[in-house]
């Protein structure tokens, strides 16, 4: 009997083509439609839909599998995810199930795909691109002006590698000076941080409190983790110490900033403009406010969207999906599996 195989949350539809060789001992289904288990009604019909399946590929962060959830699909033996890690799989249940998991490594080298994003969208948003670019198609000419970067303070807040390495750009691409907070980070750090990137100690400064790196960016760029020490670590009080002429720029996760209070700062025009390519549920609901709300009208602040595009590279796509079909073929043949998470 072949065994039953789910693909899960391939937006673009090209996840299939990679397993295509196993089809003789395999039978794929794919279901492109994210179902939120963090809904109930949603759950009920992500167990109903994942019930019949032997392995599942899930691209990471999509669908979380919570113990819960793992506990109500027995017949699951193997799970597939890409990336690295997914914080979005309990991997102590899926070992309790006696399931497998296995990730994939397949980042093609040079700057990080969510630091290039993160620039379009800074870009995006001090050019006013969607803006202009929607204007031309209507008929209409020169309506906005842009934002000159050079010399301006970008401030990140997290200062890993992804941040690093935007912190690096802004440096020697914009002559941006670049301003670093998170919990604990040092100077110190900061300027290994620095060096890593080839640049002097000093180039990557740490603000002296929190409320000192919101007053004193022009850019506010995140790049934390999320956890729950750090869910909404952006809320009211740093919206309101931002400067009226600021950006905020999120690429890295939705619940890291408190979103009743930036809709509230953005409807009041509080700042200049956001740019957000993660939300909390993702995909956005069609009535999303986000969706639906007139930004850039009647004083309103400027908003660019993008639907978690950060990580969604042709090629870093391809490759994960290149790498989940090796280790399905692996595992089918009782070979050992490759990039095991638990």
């Amino acid at each position: 009997m072949a065994v039953k195989f789910a693909i899960l949350d391939d937006y673009q539809g090209i996840a299939p083509a990679y397993f295509a060789h196993l089809e003789s001992r395999v039978e794929i289904s794919s279901f492109p439609e994210t179902l939120n288990p963090r809904i109930p009604a949603q759950r009920d019909a992500l167990v109903q839909r994942l019930l019949p399946f032997d392995v599942i590929l899930a691209m990471r962060e999509r669908t979380p599998f919570s113990a819960e959830t793992i506990a109500a699909l027995p017949n699951l033996k193997l799970l597939l995810t890409t990336g690295t890690r997914n914080l979005a799989l309990d991997l102590e249940a899926f070992t309790q199930a006696n399931v497998a998991v296995a990730g994939t490594e397949g980042r093609p080298p040079g700057v990080n795909s969510t630091v290039q994003h993160t620039w379009a969208l800074i870009l995006g948003l001090a050019r006013n691109l969607a803006r202009d670019d929607a204007a031309v198609k209507r008929g209409a000419w020169q309506g906005s002006l842009g934002v000159n970067l050079s010399g301006k303070t970008l401030g990140l807040l997290g200062l890993g590698k992804l941040g690093s390495q935007v912190g690096n750009i802004a440096h020697l691409a914009f002559g941006m000076k670049v301003l670093a907070w998170s919990t604990n980070l040092t100077q110190a750090k900061a300027d290994e941080q620095a060096q890593a990137q080839g640049l002097p100690a000093g180039t990557f400064v740490v603000a002296a409190s929190k409320q000192d790196f919101f007053q004193q960016a022009d850019i506010v760029s995140i790049h934390s983790v999320l956890s729950e020490r750090s869910r909404g670590i952006v809320s009211t009080a740093e919206l309101e110490s931002m400067r009226s002429s600021a950006f905020l720029i999120n690429t890295s996760r939705g619940p890291l900033i408190d979103e009743k209070a930036l809709l509230e700062a953005l409807n009041a025009g509080s700042i200049r403009g956001a740019a957000l390519d993660v939300f909390e549920p993702e995909p956005l609901p069609l009535d999303s406010p986000w969706r639906t709300t007139p930004w850039g009208q009647d004083g309103r602040s400027e908003v660019l969207l993008t639907p978690h595009m950060g990580y969604g590279e042709e090629d870093l796509l391809r490759g994960w999906y290149r790498e989940t079909a090796e280790n399905l073929e692996r595992w089918l043949t009782g070979k050992e599996l490759l990039r095991k998470m638990n």
